[in-house]
């Protein structure tokens, strides 16, 4: 399999697919970092640059494409942007993007479109946006959002080919973060005598969800960015913790543990027996009247992009007394203090810091240190935090991309075993 890779970011679909032996035939990626990620991993790889620059004769000059992948820019359908939708600056790219799917139809013969965006694409525009997405790539025109909206999984058949949709969270796919992300499947080929790709049962997906009590739960809340590449984590999947509504998430007991992704080796703070942490997001941590966002036995926070870098609190020892949060989150390596304002926030035997690169990296189902490259003349070991956590909050995450390759692959050898 041969795939083109658009808004390319850090690469999760060739760290994906790699291991099924699928083949970048090139890249389209504007970002510094990234490109420097890029060249750093796939040298060999040509990068095409700024989608709106693609021309016809370029995607016909890279010759047979089985795929095209893209996760569009998502801030104008985020419910943490402003909501213009398609009408935005960025989301509009996604027709860009269109026209590159639809000659590499012509002179590659490809037969799979693959986007990505963030849950709140389903209902931008009250819905309307979606409809053209799903028009754009079944070819149909004037879809109409149906009733009780999009869902969370269906199909659609227009002029090109099936188009499936499903929401998938990154928690089911063996990474200790909630992370759901609308993912849009396209088949131009022969689709009607094959089983479904995306539509598979929830339950064959790998870990099912499990089933939650009804209770009181903290308000959901949204990250502060609003700008950045595609693929934000700042949707209402970042709902509170398991706490009661309006206590102070600094004095919420923590019960539970969290996936030894998230391992405490190196903290500045040893006690006895296990630590459980407790994910939020340092974003919200503004004043002493907002509250953060912890997650007591639940999956990380979803990586954002922005220059808020994740956070996790830990069971402390109690004899320390209150910690300054401000002091304590820099206390990793990160570079520059973040800003709390004037304000200090003790934790009441619990120590805060930011997650580690690499943490990030492996929520993410990225190889350890793979955005540790060398950057603005200093080596790989020095690589700054910033423009990682960045690129890793932008991208997908690599198992759920690497499930979605498998299932077509599945289908292929089924196509391929009755043509036989």
């Amino acid at each position: 399999m041969r795939f083109l890779s658009l808004f390319s970011g850090i690469e999760a679909a060739s760290v994906a697919w790699g291991p099924l032996g699928w083949e970048p035939v090139a890249f389209s990626e504007v970002e510094p970092f990234p490109n420097a990620v890029l060249e750093r991993h796939c040298p060999k790889v040509p990068n095409i640059g700024d989608i709106t620059q693609i021309t016809e004769a370029d995607i016909a000059a890279l010759g047979p494409i089985d795929i095209v992948v893209f996760g569009s820019p998502c801030q104008d359908l985020s419910v943490a942007g402003q909501r213009k939708g398609f009408q935005g600056e960025r989301s509009h790219l996604f027709f860009h993007a269109m026209d590159v799917v639809r000659w590499a139809q012509r002179h590659g013969g490809c037969r799979w479109a693959l986007w990505e965006n963030v849950p709140g694409a389903l209902s931008a525009n009250r819905g309307a946006d979606f409809g053209s997405v799903v028009g754009a790539l079944a070819g149909l025109d004037d879809v109409e959002t149906p009733k009780d909206g999009w869902g969370k999984e269906g199909a659609a058949v227009g002029n090109h080919g099936l188009v499936e949709w499903s929401v998938l969270d990154a928690q089911w796919f063996g990474v200790a973060q909630r992370r759901r992300r609308v993912f849009a499947l396209a088949d131009f080929g022969d689709w009607p005598n094959r089983p479904p790709v995306l539509l598979e049962p929830e339950g064959l997906r790998g870990d099912s969800a499990p089933s939650r009590e009804p209770g009181e739960r903290a308000a959901p809340t949204i990250s502060a960015r609003t700008k950045g590449g595609g693929g934000l984590g700042t949707d209402t999947e970042c709902d509170g913790g398991l706490i009661p509504q309006g206590a102070d998430c600094f004095n919420g007991e923590v019960t539970g543990q969290v996936s030894a992704t998230l391992g405490v080796a190196g903290s500045p703070i040893n006690s006895a027996g296990p630590q459980a942490l407790v994910p939020f997001d340092t974003s919200q941590i503004t004043s002493k009247t907002n509250r953060c966002q912890p997650r007591d036995g639940s999956p990380c926070h979803p990586l954002a992009a922005g220059a808020h870098a994740p956070a996790v609190a830990y069971g402390g020892n109690n004899t320390r007394g209150p910690i300054d949060v401000a002091t304590a989150c820099n206390a990793n390596g990160g570079s520059g203090r973040m800003d709390f304002e004037t304000e200090t926030f003790p934790v009441h035997g619990m120590a805060v810091r930011r997650l580690t690169p690499r943490e990030a990296e492996r929520l993410q189902g990225f190889p350890d240190s793979y955005t540790a490259i060398p950057w603005r003349g200093k080596p790989a070991s020095e690589c700054p935090d910033g423009p990682r956590y960045k690129a890793l909050g932008n991208s997908m995450a690599v198992p759920v991309v690497r499930w979605i390759g498998e299932r077509i692959e599945a289908v292929q050898r089924i196509e391929a075993d009755d043509g036989a």
